[in-house]
């Protein structure tokens, strides 16, 4: 081989050493990570599948959607007593946005997605408590031991960390919620129900929690500029009960929440989708 042809390999291994010896990475930060839609909707009593769409059977962090399961948790310990005890006051250091600088009840917990709220909860719990309440209710895959090295699952494992789940789980989980098969108080029911938000849509009273974060880097060190939006929850409407969830995860950028857009879509979507 003449020299002259020999220059581009040798070119492209100086290149490759330099990078190497720099500590570039050897792939693209940037590389597109997919987008996952579901919309699952199944009878409350039976399970049946009413209405499936997407991919559903991915897991993701609940992130707000958490409130739902540690609603019933606070109850049950005794942490939370009815709709608006405890009111806690707002502490410089849970270092929360601006809007969430408030008092707040356990109604305003969940109609305002009040994450400082959430970690006062599982501080009283305590760490083993916490994780066996979680392992309990068999939610997701109940790993609520938070970012590695940093010991901070009693706090952060639900925001986008180690604690993850489907929406075909989400579903399960409210079907035993609502037929009462969790091993939970009556009363942590009965105070779960009245403070979960209330929606109308089409004739359906629906009640649900959203969800929304930005998601972290995978394992590989790609940059993932996604986020996620969860809408979940159950409807009534002339004897028929269902249960639900919509999962939005993209890098699509929205004027609110992902989760109030996911929410809202679903709403206008539910009556068309289950007649």
């Amino acid at each position: 081989m003449r020299n002259i042809d020999r220059l581009p390999f040798i070119l492209a291994g100086v290149l490759f050493l330099l990078a190497w010896l720099l500590g570039f990475p050897m792939r693209a930060q940037s590389a597109p990570l997919g987008d996952v839609q579901c919309t699952l909707i199944t009878d409350a009593a039976t399970g049946k599948v009413l209405y499936q769409d997407g991919t559903c059977d991915q897991r993701f962090s609940p992130a707000s959607t958490f409130k739902v399961p540690l609603s019933l948790i606070g109850y049950d310990a005794g942490i939370l007593s009815d709709e608006h005890t405890p009111s806690w006051d707002y502490k410089p250091e849970f270092a929360a946005v601006k809007r969430d600088q408030k008092t707040v009840d356990p109604t305003i917990w969940e109609k305002d997605s009040i994450l400082w709220y959430s970690r006062e909860i599982t501080r009283k719990l305590g760490p083993e408590s916490f994780a066996g309440y979680v392992s309990k209710l068999d939610y997701g895959n109940k790993d609520v031991s938070g970012n590695p090295g940093k010991n901070d699952g009693l706090t952060h494992s639900w925001v986008n960390s180690s604690l993850k789940i489907t929406p075909v789980e989400q579903v399960d989980f409210l079907r035993k919620l609502l037929a009462r098969k969790l091993p939970v108080s009556a009363r942590a029911y009965d105070m779960t129900s009245a403070i979960i938000p209330t929606f109308q849509a089409g004739g359906w009273t629906v009640q649900g929690k959203t969800g929304s974060t930005r998601l972290a880097n995978d394992a590989d060190k790609i940059r993932d500029k996604r986020s996620l939006g969860w809408f979940v929850g159950w409807a009534k409407k002339d004897g028929q009960e269902i249960v639900f969830a919509r999962l939005v995860v993209d890098a699509t950028r929205t004027d609110m929440p992902k989760g109030l857009k996911t929410r809202a879509a679903f709403l206008k979507d539910l009556p068309l989708l289950v007649k």
